[in-house]
Parts: structure tokens; C-alpha cells; sequence
């Protein structure tokens, strides 16, 4: 997970860069922060705990356990935590075989296991989650991208799941499985799904390593990397592997997370895949589910630098409201995150270093992220959850510690970043090793909460008590023409000066799914002059002079059409 890229820089210039970040990391903040997230976790009743599956052996895999799911699963309105766990590796010995947990949201930020009566208590080995309504019947079905066959989990309407993994077709074989996407890639109104592969590893193949006489995991050049997945849902409950037709199997990497995004404002979705130690893809749609990657031609496949990275967790969003999405990307130590702004024409810049989007992450080992406006001011914030992959960093690097603290870096409104992690709530103060992170309305109050997945412990659940008065809208899409969910719909926001864009997305962060209904932070504006959402396929539904402060439902085909 240590980047191999050929290409020299100087150590002065390494050097400068990081005084650089650190400047931006000590920015002076306000005594009291805008945001301010509070640890809620003991309150919640969850005792679910992660497990790698570890035996001592240090196979590589358990370095990649694992991420979460945050969706309302029996659709009461509440959001719901779906957590990933590692089954046991060969020679380790359990005396309870680990499985996934799903925890109902009861209200109140009190939550009840109900996975035994669900039906979704997988006891393979976890690593990537997405959710979706893959058969358009009203309800979000659940994908599982393990070590191991996957698993696809039917949602029953009823709160009960069915395994439907060998009659779909979504087994995809002995991998080891990465991030997950569902979407809709050729407009026919179904959801099709994107695998990320990690890469090529079995026990007889394991690579054992020490540094200095200390048992370390190696480096994942040390296995060959492989290429995705890419299933067509055939709409009678089945899916085809369409990879090689699709042109994604020509490119093999060491896949990590995935989100999909129209990038290029074409009116499709294309695909961004972060790799580990190697170059990232950008799969670029040509409307038919035919793909080029383009990363290198785009500017996303390296950093400012040239160099490839660690590449861990990605996720998209409208960060400087200039109605393009960017991409912000999580690393290895001793890496900067990077963020590629969208230039238009298909063209990125990363440009972590004159915004201070980096800020603080080159000591740490950087996994979940989001692109989230946490104090609703109309400016999406970056959360980054942190954490080493080895359980003795210590030993070996005294800069390096395995629990770490996450970072939060508020967005100024000017383009720029602040790193208020210190002043963001008891929330930012607890030192875990974090994996995946999730973001959602967990109480549905109006403004975003957070759930993270720590490797080895007990999860994170943040309770967002922002002091921040600022008014905001949610919005909730149901497809008739396109698919149920409206993944990959773009919806447009309106509120005087103020003009913010989102997509649905199922899959995203680091192996996680978050954020099906769209939240949008809008300040002091009292009004919403104009919804505007862009369905997958073209059609167009305008809404105006909404209401603030609420969720919105909105169902394709019942508002004016352009």
C-alpha cells in the first residue's frame, strides 16, 4: 500500500510539502466550533464488534476490512446501520463464527439487532457493501463484495431478506472483493453493478515479511492485481458478465473503492476506481455501457505530482458549487489526500495543496471520506476517517500509531479548507482504527450524522450538534420510467445566490454506501426557488418555490417537464 510510482521528486520539495500541509493543519479556528459531532456510541445500545479474522499470519487481506451501509432497509423513515465483519482465515479459532450485523434505527439514537431476524448475518468475509432496489419493487436490496463468493441479499418488503446469490448470478467466483456500485450504465431503467477486485491472493500464495526482525504485511505488488467486474442486469433477475464486451476487463488493478458520477455532464455515469499502489481508473460512458478509461488523459489517474498512491477510499461531490463533480481521494502514510477538481471538458486538477484539503493527513493512514456540509451553510465539508493497518506501526515508525484520531475539515466557502478537528466535538477525540465511514440523517433533525467502522472495536456513532442555525432541504427520488431509486439522477438546487448539485449514488467511500437521499445545506435562505432533477434516460421534472426544513419526495414524471 506504499505507492511505487518510478517518478523522482526532490526531498526539498517532499519537504516543503508537507510544512505546507501542516500549515493548513494548525489554521487558527473559532473557540467554540462550527461543527460539532458528539460521540453517541455507548448511548445506542450497538455492541457489534469488528473482527479481520486475524490468526497472527498477516495475510494481507484482513489490512482491507472492511466497510458499512447506512440505508432504511423497512422503510419507517429512520436510517438504518448495516456493518460488515471478517469471517475467521485459515487457523484462526472462534468459538462464534463473526457475521454482518444490521441494526434497526428505533428513534431517539437507540438501535436493536435485528439481523438474525432479517436474514443478512453473513458470516463470509466482508469487505465492500452497495445497496439498491436492484429489482425496482420498493425496497433496497443488499450486494456483498467478499473474500470469498459475494452475496446478494433480495429485500423481502416485509423486514426480512432472501439470498438470492446463485439465482441472480452475482457470485463472481473466489475474489477478494473491494467496492461495489450499482447504477444504471446503459439508461434501460434497471440497475446494473460494478465490482472492484483487490487483487489475485490465496493461502498458498501468502507472502510472509519482516522489517527489522518485526512481522510487518507486505506490500500488494506482491500479488498480481486483477481486473473488475461488470454484471448487466438482464431485468428478469438475473445478471450477465458483460466485462470484457463493456471494456473494463483489459484493465487490471488493485481495486479499492468505487463511486459512480457523470463526471463529463453527458447525461451518463461513469466510473472511478481507486487502486492501491498503482495508477486510478476513470471509466468513461459512452451512453451504450461501452467504457474507456481515461484516468491518465483526465488527470485523476496520478497526483499533482505523478505519482501513484495508496489509494483507498473516494467519493464525489460539488465541493466549490460550480455545478461540476470533483473527486476527493484517501491514501497510504505519509501520502497527502488528494482533491481533483473538476475543470470542465473533462479535465482534473489536483489541488490539495492551495486549498488545504490535505491538511493533516500525510502522518496517517486515511480510509473513509465524504464530502459533507455538516454546519448547513451551503458548502460540502470533508470528513476522513483514519487509522494504521498494522497493529504494531509503533515499532517501526515512532510518526506512526495504528489507533489514530479522524480529521474534519471545514470548507471556508472560498474554496479553501480548515482543519477543526480539535474544536469539531468529544466526537473527533476518540482514537480508533478506522475503515469504512458512512454519513446520513441518523434522527432525522436536518443535518448529517456519522457511522464509522473501526477495525478490530466497536463502531463510531457521532451525533451532529453543530450550533449552526443554517436551513436546509433533503430529497428523496422515486423513479417510475428509470430505476426505482433514481441512482444516478443529478438534482439541481436553487436558493438565490446559492446553486448546489448532487447525484444519487449506491456505493461510494471507502467500500461503503451512504446517502441515498440527498441533503443540501442552504444558510440563511428561507426559500427554495427551484428543484431541478435530471433522470438517468433525460427525462426532466422542475419544482418551484419549495419549503425548507423538509424532506421531499420526488417521483419522476409528476412535475413540470422542460
Amino acid at each position: 500500500m506504499t505507492s511505487m510510482n518510478a517518478c523522482e521528486i526532490s526531498f526539498r520539495m517532499r519537504e516543503a510539502v508537507v510544512v505546507l500541509a501542516c500549515l493548513y493543519s494548525v489554521s487558527a479556528a473559532p473557540a467554540r466550533g462550527p461543527i460539532e459531532l458528539r460521540d453517541m456510541t455507548a448511548e445506542t445500545g450497538i455492541v457489534f464488534k469488528h473482527t479481520d479474522g486475524s490468526s497472527g499470519r498477516r495475510y494481507i487481506i484482513e489490512t482491507i476490512s472492511a466497510g458499512l451501509a447506512l440505508f432504511d432497509y423497512d422503510q419507517d423513515g429512520d436510517i438504518d446501520i448495516y456493518f460488515l465483519n471478517g469471517g475467521p482465515l485459515k487457523e484462526t479459532k472462534v468459538g462464534v463464527v463473526p457475521k454482518n450485523a444490521l441494526y434497526r434505527n428505533d428513534g431517539r439514537w437507540k438501535f436493536t439487532n435485528v439481523t438474525e431476524i432479517a436474514g443478512v448475518g453473513d458470516t463470509g468475509y466482508g469487505i465492500g457493501v452497495a445497496v439498491a432496489d436492484y429489482d425496482n419493487d420498493g425496497d433496497q436490496d443488499i450486494y456483498l463484495n467478499n473474500y470469498g463468493p459475494n452475496v446478494m441479499y433480495r429485500n423481502n418488503g416485509d423486514g426480512t431478506f432472501t439470498d438470492i446469490t446463485q439465482k441472480t448470478g452475482l457470485a463472481n467466483g473466489n475474489k477478494v472483493g473491494a467496492g461495489a456500485c450499482f447504477f444504471d450504465m446503459d439508461a434501460d431503467g434497471d440497475l446494473d453493478l460494478y465490482i472492484a477486485n483487490y487483487l489475485e491472493f490465496s493461502y498458498d500464495a501468502h507472502v510472509s515479511a519482516t522489517t527489522r526482525g518485526i512481522p510487518v504485511y507486505v506490500n500488494p505488488r506482491n500479488y498480481p492485481p486483477v481486473p473488475d467486474d461488470l454484471y448487466r442486469n438482464n431485468g428478469n433477475g438475473t445478471f450477465t458478465n458483460i466485462s470484457a464486451a463493456a471494456g473494463v476487463a483489459a484493465h487490471a488493478g488493485w481495486g479499492m473503492g468505487t463511486v459512480c458520477s457523470d463526471y463529463d455532464n453527458d447525461g451518463d455515469t461513469d466510473l472511478f476506481v481507486a487502486n492501491d499502489v498503482a495508477e486510478n481508473f476513470l471509466f468513461q460512458n459512452d451512453g451504450t455501457g461501452k467504457f474507456e478509461e481515461v484516468g491518465l488523459m483526465a488527470g485523476i489517474a496520478f497526483d499533482l505530482y505523478g505519482d501513484s498512491q495508496g489509494s483507498m477510499g473516494v467519493d464525489c461531490g460539488d465541493y466549490d458549487n460550480d455545478g461540476l463533480f470533483d473527486f476527493y481521494l484517501t491514501t497510504y502514510q505519509s501520502q497527502l489526500t488528494a482533491l481533483y477538481r473538476n475543470l470542465g471538458d473533462g479535465i482534473f486538477e489536483d489541488v490539495k495543496l492551495i486549498n488545504g484539503a490535505a491538511a493533516g493527513t500525510h502522518p496517517q493512514v486515511t480510509w473513509g471520506t465524504g464530502f459533507v456540509d455538516f454546519d448547513n451553510d451551503g458548502n460540502r465539508d470533508i470528513f476522513i476517517a483514519c487509522g494504521h493497518l498494522m497493529d504494531n506501526a509503533e515499532l517501526l515508525d515512532d510518526t506512526a500509531s495504528y489507533h489514530a484520531r479522524n480529521i474534519l475539515l471545514m470548507n471556508t466557502g472560498d474554496g479553501k479548507f480548515v482543519n477543526i478537528s480539535d474544536k469539531a466535538g468529544d466526537g473527533m477525540k476518540v482514537k480508533l482504527s478506522s475503515r469504512g465511514a458512512g454519513f446520513d440523517d441518523l434522527d432525522n433533525d436536518g443535518d448529517i450524522d456519522v457511522v464509522i467502522l473501526n477495525s478490530r472495536r466497536e463502531p463510531t456513532i457521532l451525533r451532529n450538534d453543530s450550533p449552526s442555525k443554517g436551513h436546509w432541504i433533503q430529497v428523496r427520488l422515486r423513479g417510475t420510467k428509470s430505476n426505482r431509486d433514481g441512482v444516478g439522477a443529478r438534482v439541481k438546487v436553487v436558493a438565490g445566490d446559492l446553486t448546489l448539485v448532487d447525484e444519487v449514488h449506491s456505493g461510494r467511500g471507502y467500500q461503503s454506501h451512504y446517502g441515498t437521499r440527498l441533503h443540501f445545506g442552504l444558510g440563511n435562505r428561507e426559500k427554495v426557488d427551484r428543484i431541478e432533477v435530471r433522470w438517468i434516460g433525460g427525462g426532466v421534472d422542475v419544482f418551484k418555490d419549495t419549503a425548507v426544513d423538509k424532506l421531499l419526495t420526488i417521483t419522476e414524471g409528476t412535475g413540470p417537464r422542460q
